[in-house]
């Protein structure tokens, strides 16, 4: 199993960045280098199914036993902080990343210092990634939506008009489903993070046992992942640590970057990695 990562700026802390749907690590997290390059060395993946990064076992094409559990990341992460001597480290998630950040988060919880988390997928799931991916019939139904997404938009949309499911719903499809390259990466990336799901209150306990710090940042006009959806974790946090920034979705990294290296950079927040 491999992915593939590209290395921006040169910070004496590390950072392992995981993307959101449809982008690249190294244009998602550009911002960060920019903004947090002289305090990050950011490891920015291209997630499975993205970027220069092929399936879970090298393949480009798609098949049902790709299935990437806790057990397989975790195996895959610790090659990779061996292999790049790697102690202590910062973990960030936008959106679809966050899943692979909380994964990170719960299985090294006693070698991170920070979680920072941006809009992200896995707090809690989203109804219509539990009906597509959960059972086998679901699943095939899912795949012959991504051949032809016509009906789906055309019930979805109907929905929205008579108020049965929220308008956030109804972009949430169509932002996800836009273009057949589109519909084809995220049908392969749905089923294939299936088993990386999480208990919320537990794993905050651990991580605030173990001392990590961890951030969540939302958009105030974000309609992918609205302030409600994350409810569940930012009523835990420390209200600075809860910070809602005037952006929508596309923007929160950048946003994000720039609230981050006025906080990390204090004395106090100051780590090694």
């Amino acid at each position: 199993m491999m992915l593939h990562y590209d290395r921006l700026g040169h910070g004496p802390n590390v950072l392992l960045a995981f993307h959101g749907a449809g982008q690249t690590g190294s244009v998602c997290f550009a911002p960060f280098g920019a903004h947090l390059g002289d305090f990050y060395t950011i490891y920015a993946f291209d997630l499975f199914y993205h970027g220069q990064s092929k399936g879970l076992y090298g393949r480009k094409d798609f098949a049902e036993d790709d299935l990437l559990t806790k057990a397989l990341w975790k195996s895959f992460i610790q090659g990779f902080l061996v292999k790049n001597s790697i102690v202590r480290f910062d973990v960030a998630g936008f959106s679809l990343g966050g899943r692979y950040a909380l994964a990170t988060a719960e299985a090294f919880p006693e070698r991170l210092d920070h979680l920072l988390l941006i809009a992200p997928d896995g707090v809690t799931e989203h109804p219509l990634y539990t009906l597509a991916t959960r059972f086998a019939y679901a699943r095939w139904v899912f795949r012959q939506l991504v051949r032809n997404p016509k009906p789906l938009f055309a019930v979805t949309e109907l929905a929205g008009q008579l108020r049965i499911i929220p308008k956030n719903l109804v972009y949430f499809v169509r932002y996800m489903l836009d273009t057949p390259a589109e519909r084809q990466r995220l049908y392969r990336t749905w089923v294939s993070l299936r088993e990386l799901s999480f208990s919320i209150l537990s794993l905050y306990d651990l991580l605030k046992k173990n001392r990590v710090k961890v951030w969540l940042f939302v958009g105030k006009y974000d309609r992918v992942f609205p302030l409600h959806r994350l409810k569940t974790l930012s009523r835990l946090l420390p209200t600075e640590r809860f910070v809602v920034l005037e952006s929508s979705h596309t923007r929160l990294v950048e946003w994000a970057a720039g609230n981050l290296s006025l906080l990390l950079k204090k004395p106090e927040n100051s780590g090694s990695g």
